[in-house]
């Protein structure tokens, strides 16, 4: 997914400042696509360029509000039906596994059940995000629902796999 196509959705649902897309980013998008103050604005400045998005309203001390555009719409639209989703194959994690052989079995062990916790902490992160994000009836929240349980479902399996991977190397 690209910084671009997360602004052209959120935009999609409804027109918002470049503040108000941060907070958005904050309160739905953050466990799946991070972004920070000055990505945003410079992506909307490229947007704007492209005609993608319009300014729709201006406010006290250069506040400005986007909306998106039909081509905007269309290029979301194109993006989300006719391009195959980049499917990242590296793990750096994952990787360091395949070398715990290089380790003693108390350090590989030790490792995994790192992992383990790891995982259980991001687990516990959503289960606390998903207690206290004011969910609605919108296309966001719904969708945003779906993407959260599938968070906790891939972060409660890394888990259980590295506690299972723990126990094959005890000896």
């Amino acid at each position: 997914m690209s910084l671009r196509h997360a602004v052209l959705g959120l935009l999609a649902d409804r027109p918002a400042s470049g503040y108000d897309l941060m907070k958005l980013f904050e309160t739905s998008l953050a466990h799946v696509w991070s972004a920070t103050q000055s990505q945003v604005y410079g992506e909307l400045g490229k947007l704007a360029d492209a005609s993608l998005v319009e300014v729709s309203a201006e406010g006290p001390r250069g506040r400005k509000e986007y909306a998106i555009t039909e081509s905007g719409r269309a290029e979301l639209h194109h993006w989300l039906t006719e391009v195959e989703p980049v499917r990242t194959r590296r793990s750096d994690a994952l990787l360091r596994v395949f070398f715990l052989g290089e380790l003693t079995p108390l350090e590989a062990q030790t490792y995994l059940l790192t992992e383990a916790e790891r995982s259980a902490r991001r687990l516990a992160g959503l289960k606390e995000a998903e207690a206290v994000i004011d969910w609605g009836d919108d296309a966001i929240s719904v969708h945003g629902r779906l993407a959260l349980e599938y968070g906790k479902r891939l972060s409660e399996m890394q888990e259980e796999w590295a506690r299972w991977a723990a126990e094959q190397l005890k000896p």
